[in-house]
């Protein structure tokens, strides 16, 4: 909603100091970075966004996480709130579900099938929770950042994030 420089910092720092899991750390990092880089090439009329990336490469300012990236791409495209929680509650959700179909867990049909029925649960899950502050969001999930924790001792990775 405040797509400026300001606040992309402050909610930047504040998911660091959140995200208490390394891998899941570098995985936000990796993922941010990579969209601020894009995002700076493809919406090259957008100059602040180009501007702002330099800025903070080597100010070392920012560690690029994913969501506060996310926020102010779609900020400054000219998303409103609604369509940018919804485009980013989407995106979650497709690469669960891809994770499930690349573990075998899932075929790419089920997958299809499973997001078209959590789409009405997500629906309402957007509704219930959407517009919140920064300081409303929290995660609570142990035994995930316990076994997250030892994706860097496994022999082979299935994944980079």
């Amino acid at each position: 909603m405040s797509p400026n420089m300001e606040n992309w910092q402050r909610l930047d720092r504040m998911l660091n100091a959140t995200l208490t899991n390394e891998v899941g750390r570098k995985a936000s990092i990796s993922q941010g970075s990579a969209l601020m880089r894009v995002a700076a090439a493809v919406f090259s009329e957008i100059h602040l966004l180009k501007t702002m990336r330099e800025a903070c490469l080597g100010a070392g300012t920012v560690a690029f996480h994913h969501a506060p990236v996310f926020g102010l791409v779609c900020g400054l495209v000219g998303f409103d709130s609604r369509t940018s929680q919804r485009a980013y509650l989407f995106i979650t959700m497709r690469d669960v579900i891809s994770a499930a179909t690349r573990l075998n867990l899932v075929g790419p049909m089920g997958a299809a099938v499973l997001q078209h029925r959590i789409a009405p649960v997500a629906e309402a899950i957007l509704t219930k929770l959407m517009d919140r502050g920064a300081e409303e969001s929290f995660q609570t999930a142990p035994l995930l950042d316990t076994v997250q924790g030892c994706h860097g001792y496994l022999f082979s990775r299935l994944f980079c994030s």
